[in-house]
């Protein structure tokens, strides 16, 4: 786990470094503190936002017990099998297998997967070939 971190956290300040060199470039002293700025709060908002926002590019929509109770009890298990709080499940509408995980920790996680149970994509392709 923080290794994980502190790849994100070199990543990050790799950014923001690039970010303020450009400023120091474009606009001397004031350019760089400007950039720097500018780097911090984009940092922070990818940091807090970043979950909503790939929800949002997704179009994801929540489900839970009652619209989607195979999915929804899979993820209940592993979560308990994990120790692990039962995040929010996502369905997004895609057409190729998609699963995924958002959340900056267990406890605001978010698990995203497209519309089509993994065993109907056999079905479908079979339908497309022909079969």
């Amino acid at each position: 786990m923080l290794g994980n971190w502190f790849k994100t956290g070199l990543l990050m300040a790799a950014i923001t470094a690039l970010f303020g060199a450009v400023g120091m470039l474009l606009g001397g002293g004031q350019g760089m503190l400007l950039a720097l700025g500018l780097a911090a709060a984009m940092n922070l908002w990818a940091y807090w936002f970043s979950d909503t926002m790939v929800l949002k590019l997704y179009r994801a929509q929540e489900v839970d017990q009652a619209s989607a109770p195979q999915l929804y009890g899979t993820v209940r298990e592993l979560a308990e099998r994990a120790g692990l709080p039962l995040p929010k499940v996502y369905l997004i509408d895609e057409p190729q297998p998609n699963a995924f995980a958002t959340g900056r920790n267990p406890e605001r996680g978010n698990r995203r997967y497209d519309r089509d149970p993994p065993a109907s994509h056999d079905a479908r392709a079979a339908r497309r070939a022909g079969a």
